[in-house]
């Protein structure tokens, strides 16, 4: 059973940076990144699968990375330039399936995701 453990959630002020780290133990098709401010639904951030593609929510553009180590078996998110947006809850997400991911695509949805981490706390104030 593939267990996720997520850590870096901070309290920074605004065009502050930021890594997430997501501890993952087993083998992952695909990870994810998500975030859930409250109120609002969950929503994917970036998305990474085996082979190395990448895939980014359209306002995280050119301010977040994702990338893994498969050696060290640790997904990060590199969160640059923050926002108060971006305020929420960010999850670490793992799915058995191979999912396509490219730069052109959307992240897959939190529901082709079935591993989650507990969430770790990003605030930014302007």
């Amino acid at each position: 059973q593939i267990q996720l453990v997520e850590s870096g959630g901070d309290s920074v002020q605004a065009g502050g940076s930021l890594t997430l780290t997501c501890a993952y133990s087993g083998a992952t098709a695909t990870m994810g990144w998500f975030r859930q401010a409250p109120g609002k639904e969950r929503e994917a951030v970036a998305a990474i699968n085996r082979d190395g593609k990448t895939s980014y929510e359209d306002s995280v553009k050119g301010r977040f990375t994702i990338s893994k180590d498969n050696a060290k078996t640790t997904l990060y998110l590199q969160m640059d330039s923050l926002q108060p947006d971006d305020t929420a809850m960010y999850y670490c997400a793992a799915g058995h399936e191979y999912l396509v991911v490219a730069e052109y695509t959307t992240p897959p949805p939190p529901a082709a995701f079935q591993i989650w981490g507990q969430g770790t706390q990003v605030t930014v104030s302007s």
